[in-house]
């Protein structure tokens, strides 16, 4: 059922929810949470689609929030709230309302959403695209308890990642972050299966794809190890190499469908690693909603330090006797190359033979559906 309202209210709104569920014989329906997707009208059909599929899993109110552009100055000066409700067959397992903000209410677009939200109930907010720098500064984020970006939307999006390091706030998330899950997932697991140290690690796929960069930089803290990132060309991450000192562990997937996983002494295994579509990823944030400490720690190792480890290889230096005597000891592969002087983590590259498998598996014990899950 879907109820159309012109130049309303919020109050009004309420109402014609009440009307809605009464109508379809259904005047109480449990919900766990409330949705708000702000976003434009370009981008607001896929973003609705992928909630409405999540919804399947996580029943809730969805509030799309669209702030639409004024045409003329006459315009700009009126201020008018439209919405679409929908309840029953029309708006999945929940209950939706699309709202357009026009003139002055989109400056005070929180005093139309926090009427509408579910009492007692968590509350999470989504930017599918142009995600404010400062998620919780933004008075919509700031109702929130989760606070869902993505990164791979931003035109800059390693830039953004800087950005989303220094304004990082517990409850942030981010989808690029989400995508790798399962590459986590299936690095901690084969780290569990060998007792072998691991001295360097390279992550390679696509130029400006802030998904790569979250996976070295989780390496990184999680190892600390060097981690060199390499260009692809696609689709998205590609491979991942973890260099130790009983041989490499390569984790390849050049079609971004079925990936091969190869552990030194082992056979070859097919695993599963298809990207995933959007109401996959928002399904899988809306499963927890507690802060995400792993995501901030690899956040805020900081994406610079990757690059120290390629500027450092570049950079032809020329070796003392002393040098390199101390260097023939310090581990072999790309462990001993001239990343290892990189910010990446040289200091620490050496621990016991069990302890990077330990503390990449810790990631993955709350399982594949966790954000604290490797990936």
């Amino acid at each position: 059922m879907k109820i159309d309202l012109t130049d309303t209210t919020a109050s009004k709104v309420n109402k014609a929810l009440v009307q809605g569920r009464r109508a379809i014989g259904s005047p109480a329906i449990g919900m766990v949470l409330t949705l708000v997707i702000v976003t434009d009208e370009e981008n607001a059909y896929d973003s609705l689609k992928a909630a409405s599929e999540a919804s399947r899993e996580h029943p809730s109110r969805t509030l799309v929030v669209i702030k639409r552009a004024a045409r003329s100055p006459r315009d700009r000066t009126s201020s008018r709230l439209d919405a679409d409700v929908r309840v029953g067959a029309d708006a999945g397992t929940g209950e939706t309302i699309v709202l357009r903000l026009y003139g002055d209410v989109i400056n005070h677009a929180q005093s139309v959403v926090l009427p509408l939200l579910l009492p007692d109930a968590p509350v999470v907010v989504w930017w599918p695209v142009n995600a404010p720098l400062d998620p919780v500064g933004d008075p919509l984020g700031a109702l929130a308890q989760r606070r869902v970006t993505d990164t791979y939307a931003a035109e800059q999006p390693i830039h953004e990642l800087a950005s989303r390091a220094e304004t990082y706030t517990p409850g942030d998330t981010d989808l690029s972050w989400t995508r790798i899950t399962p590459w986590r997932s299936m690095l901690a697991a084969a780290l569990d299966q060998v007792t072998c140290e691991v001295t360097a690690a390279e992550v390679e796929g696509e130029e400006f794809n802030p998904s790569c960069e979250l996976l070295g930089m989780w390496l990184a803290d999680r190892l600390s190890v060097p981690v060199t990132r390499s260009l692809s060309s696609g689709p998205g991450l590609t491979s991942v190499r973890l260099d130790t000192d009983c041989g490499p562990i390569v984790l390849d997937r050049a079609d971004g469908s079925l990936a091969t996983l190869s552990v030194q002494g082992q056979p070859d295994r097919a695993v599963a690693l298809k990207r995933r579509e959007t109401a996959e990823l928002i399904a899988e944030e809306l499963r927890r909603l507690d802060p995400d400490d792993t995501y901030a720690s690899a956040l805020k190792y900081g994406v610079d330090r990757l690059g120290e480890a390629d500027s450092a290889k570049s950079v032809p230096q020329v070796a003392s006797p002393a040098d390199a005597a101390s260097g023939a000891g310090s581990g072999s592969g790309a462990g001993s190359s001239g990343a290892g002087s990189s910010g990446a983590g040289s200091s620490g590259a050496k621990k016991a033979a069990k302890s990077p498998a330990k503390k990449a598996s810790s990631d993955g014990s709350s399982g594949g559906g966790s954000k604290a899950a490797s990936k």
